[in-house]
């Protein structure tokens, strides 16, 4: 129900630990099975005490987790996507700011979602804010729920703290009714 980056205490040498024992076995897997992969993955993890476990593999950079990263991403995503389609190994040049990435849902979500309330507040004007339309739809001129996850409302700053608020701010803008979101996000 929402995502934040960077998260501190992750190091370097961490990320390289985790391609290491999770990414790049699960790559060499898929090759050694006739099915090499290209493009993006994305491990979704639990710290135990018995080390990181996976909860998760996608590729959809559809979820929370994907929409706060690729806010801090500075280099072009169609040039990462055209580069690794040729083989090549393109290097991505990330922000130093921060992302904190808040999703507002439908009541009944996610059994039986509300569909077809008006969404109020998405002109709002809110710099240093981004939203991912998911479960909306277009009628007669209005924006409406349609789904379950509604938006993804991220906030961008100098820290996470900073993103935090801008995030929550722009999400108390928004309007519809039997919305809800957490409220713990990035705590």
């Amino acid at each position: 129900m929402g995502s934040f980056s960077p998260v501190d205490g992750f190091d370097d040498d961490w990320v390289a630990q985790i391609v290491a024992t999770v990414i790049r076995p699960v790559l060499d897997t898929l090759a050694a099975h006739g099915s090499p992969y290209v493009g993006f993955i994305y491990a979704g993890l639990v710290l135990t005490v018995d080390g990181p476990k996976v909860l998760e593999f996608n590729c959809r950079l559809g979820d929370p987790e994907a929409q706060a990263i690729l806010a801090l991403l500075d280099s072009d995503l169609l040039d990462l996507v055209a580069a690794s389609l040729d083989g090549s190994r393109p290097t991505a040049s990330w922000s130093e700011r921060a992302a904190v990435n808040v999703v507002m849902a439908a009541d009944g979500y996610p059994d039986a979602p509300r569909t077809g309330d008006v969404i109020n507040g998405l002109d709002t004007d809110a710099a240093n804010t981004l939203i991912f339309h998911a479960g909306t739809a277009a009628h007669h001129d209005r924006v409406v729920t349609a789904g379950g996850r509604i938006l993804s409302v991220v906030g961008l700053g100098p820290d996470v703290a900073t993103a935090r608020a801008r995030a929550y701010d722009r999400v108390e803008a928004i309007d519809f009714n039997g919305r809800y979101y957490r409220k713990d996000i990035a705590q």
